[in-house]
């Protein structure tokens, strides 16, 4: 009894549960199918929900790339993450093909999303999928005497505009964390 037998025989669809790295509003979706020919995911349907802060998931660890246990879907059941909002409703995708892999789907949604259910029709392989919008942050759970960073994106911020991007984009500047070394910065090409 092997996969291919026992997937023929279960109804429904694939799907996974992505936390956001930053809570916060999405305004798009891109879903690339580049390489997947014939086994692309021929639709997809995405949900989100925004969950408490202190919620456990599933940490899956040693066991990634391995099918899932009972344990695993009774942890996913409680989320209830089959009734969470429709960001994209079921959707179409195209082949994998150079001239239409490319995917991306405009999204109007004003509200703050933590996690995300991305849903494949029936099955199928994607190369990416990437979720575009600005960081959020819950200032409620900030304390008044907090020092926070008003500039990082994880509290919302964007770069707007700039003059040149010779080496690296200007939002290195307010990306997370410290940089790993010069690449992770800005600098502008000079004239002299």
């Amino acid at each position: 009894d092997g996969w291919e037998t026992r997937r023929k025989r279960i109804p429904g669809h694939d799907w996974c549960i992505i936390e956001l790295g930053i809570p916060g509003v999405i305004h798009g979706l891109y879903v690339d199918t580049h390489f997947f020919t014939g086994n692309y995911a021929p639709r997809v349907s995405v949900q989100v929900a925004c969950l408490p802060e202190k919620i456990s998931l599933l940490l899956r660890g040693h066991r990634i790339g391995s099918a899932a246990t009972e344990e695993d879907f009774k942890a996913v059941e409680r989320l209830h993450s089959e009734k969470w909002e429709y960001l994209l409703k079921m959707t179409e995708l195209k082949p994998g093909y150079t001239e239409s892999c490319c995917n991306y789907f405009n999204v109007s949604s004003k509200g703050r999303w933590t996690h995300i259910r991305l849903n494949i029709y029936p099955d199928g392989g994607m190369a990416r999928f990437k979720v575009y919008g600005i960081g959020q942050r819950d200032w409620s759970l900030c304390g008044p005497n907090d020092m926070e960073d008003l500039l990082s994106m994880a509290n919302g911020s964007v770069c707007l505009g700039y003059s040149d991007a010779h080496y690296g984009h200007p939002r290195n500047l307010i990306g997370l964390g410290r940089a790993a070394d010069m690449g992770d910065g800005w600098e502008t090409a000079r004239s002299l």
